[in-house]
């Protein structure tokens, strides 16, 4: 096996399981995927190779819970921020250290992992909404534009909310779409995405789609909350194992 066939059967199973990952509790894909390409791969190469399966899977989430101009118009401040940071980011990405990016995936996966693990959650009033959406949107798009990841500052404003179960995966699946649009024009434009990246990102779509659907149906039948309560400390373990790595 070549080194690049090596990459391309790890990456397979990798986003298959994100996949069933993001099937399953509606999130996760790219901290999985990042997460775990980044312990055998450079992290440029990880970040880049997340782009194509990430917009797929968020179409087809979009799709498949319905988003739609209400929910648009509803979070309108806060798309606007998280797409003009995010694009305006990934400018930086490419240059930055990979010790450094290391560190900063690493963090923004303990970070992710420990909140959601502790059940950390803030209340966002009626008059502090417009405001709230556009702090989200910076964050979100400053991170995701760094890492890929931006679904913590997200799922925050969500949560202090107090969004349903059905305008959650509405509205975060739209988060990531609008994201992912882009992240795409911005690491095309920096060189992350190139001949040799962005072939294997898209060939990365099929066994994301696959494990997505595999998700939907162990949603179905098992206790997804369970299920996340492992994936985050899995999560834990992964970042604190990026950070030993960036520091050491």
């Amino acid at each position: 096996m070549t080194d690049a066939t090596t990459i391309a059967v790890i990456a397979t199973f990798v986003f298959l399981l994100a996949g069933i990952i993001k099937g399953t509790v509606g999130i996760g894909m790219p901290t999985v995927s990042v997460g775990v390409l980044s312990q055998i791969i450079p992290p440029h190469t990880a970040i880049a190779l997340v782009v194509f399966p990430l917009l797929a899977s968020n179409l087809w989430q979009v799709i498949r819970t319905g988003s739609g101009l209400a929910t648009l118009r509803r979070y309108g401040l806060l798309v606007g921020c998280l797409f003009v940071s995010l694009w305006a980011t990934t400018f930086l990405t490419a240059r930055v250290p990979a010790d450094l990016l290391l560190g900063i995936i690493g963090v923004a996966m303990l970070i992710f992992s420990v909140t959601s693990l502790l059940g950390t959650q803030i209340m966002i009033a009626d008059r502090h909404d417009r405001p709230a959406q556009a702090i989200t949107g910076l964050a979100a798009g400053v991170l995701g534009g760094l890492t890929s990841i931006w679904a913590l500052p997200l799922v925050t404003y969500l949560m202090g909310r107090k969004a349903d179960s059905d305008e959650f995966v509405r509205a975060v699946g739209l988060f990531l779409l609008i994201g992912s649009v882009p992240l795409m024009l911005g690491f095309w434009q920096t060189g992350l995405l190139n001949g040799q990246t962005a072939p294997l990102s898209l060939a990365m779509i099929v066994p994301t789609i696959l494990g997505f659907s595999v998700g939907e149906v162990i949603r179905r039948r098992l206790d997804a909350q369970a299920f996340k309560k492992v994936l985050l400390w899995f999560f834990l373990l992964m970042g604190l194992n990026l950070l030993r790595r960036a520091l050491f």
